[in-house]
């Protein structure tokens, strides 16, 4: 349930309903506009007096809250949340955009993609360390190698990185190197994982699971951020359908969705999406009017001879047009 203050309430009323809420063995979540606080309440709600919340005098009103998220839920947070990843903003404001390969495969490869993307506009390097592939045999990544190329390209360039972890042992590694984490689709219920994601300082990029409802995918990012890290922004990533023109199949409806029942950011990736790189820009452009905070586009530096995802990798050239061509669409939206 949330608690709404009434219109400037004070700072004294506010604090002793946050007491009277914690005396019973729950928590709050305070979200305060310019003029209203909402005070959510976490915990088993059968142990709160509401009659006795409701008489006190600040109190405007008591919402019940069905949904089983609540920390991500925007009826607790109405304000669209942004994240800071080093130099760089994901929300409301801006257009960010997150390139580089699907897997890194050697340090020149890795930095030379790294000067490319920046020099188009990107501000996040992503590059795959840990590669979760369906086949065993497929290229698996670098592991520590490749996040120690992540950690130089990103001194190098000034670019934020990103790379996935799909263990927990990964996640004490990729801590050590790169910006943000990434949980992938295919862990985005490994709860464990969740949890360990949730207790570093990192920011984390929840990608939507093969088969995912958004209701599942929001419990899942729940569980991020009950362990005390609320930095999660949500990507959309294509789910599987009986459709096989694509990889996956986009739905963009999720965006618009999202922005009604969270208050996270939601970035959108076109390549993971479609497999096919001719289709990354029209559905980059429709991510952008369909109120995406922001992108990731795979790029690599010779995409015929990649080691993970060359179909779907862009060369220089074609990042760079996409990027010209995606200006109208985001000064549109009034981001940056």
């Amino acid at each position: 349930m949330i608690i709404v203050m009434k219109q400037n309430a004070s700072q004294e009323a506010i604090e002793k309903v946050v007491s009277t809420i914690t005396s019973c063995g729950l928590s709050t979540h305070l979200s305060k506009g310019e003029e209203v606080t909402i005070i959510g309440v976490i915990g088993d709600k059968s142990r709160l007096n509401t009659q006795a919340i409701e008489g006190l005098q600040a109190v405007d009103k008591i919402v019940p809250i069905t949904e089983s998220y609540k920390l991500a839920n925007k009826k607790f947070h109405p304000e669209p949340t942004s994240v800071s990843v080093r130099n760089t903003t994901i929300g409301p404001d801006t257009m960010t955009i997150m390139a580089g390969p699907c897997a890194v495969e050697t340090e020149e490869q890795l930095m030379c993609i790294a000067k490319a993307v920046k020099k188009s506009g990107a501000t996040i390097l992503r590059g795959g360390a840990f590669k979760p592939r369906t086949s065993p045999y497929s290229f698996q990544g670098l592991e520590e190698d490749g996040l120690k190329f992540m950690q130089t390209a990103c001194a190098e360039t000034g670019l934020a990185g990103i790379c996935e972890v799909t263990s927990i042992h990964a996640v004490e590694l990729a801590t050590k190197y790169v910006d943000m984490l990434q949980v992938g689709a295919r862990n985005m219920q490994n709860f464990e994982l969740l949890k360990e994601v949730g207790k570093t300082k990192h920011p984390v990029l929840l990608k939507r699971g093969l088969c995912a409802t958004v209701d599942e995918w929001l419990n899942a990012a729940e569980y991020i951020m009950s362990e005390g890290n609320p930095n999660v922004v949500l990507c959309e990533r294509g789910i599987r359908t009986y459709e096989t023109a694509t990889r996956n199949t986009l739905d963009l409806s999720a965006v618009c969705v999202l922005k009604e029942k969270t208050h996270l950011p939601v970035i959108v990736d076109p390549s993971h999406a479609t497999g096919v790189r001719s289709y990354v820009e029209p559905l980059a452009k429709a991510a952008v009017a369909c109120g995406a905070d922001g992108l990731m586009i795979e790029v690599h530096n010779d995409p015929a001879h990649a080691l993970s995802d060359g179909p779907q990798s862009l060369t220089f050239e074609q990042f760079d047009s996409v990027m010209t061509n995606l200006k109208p669409y985001v000064a549109l939206t009034g981001r940056k």
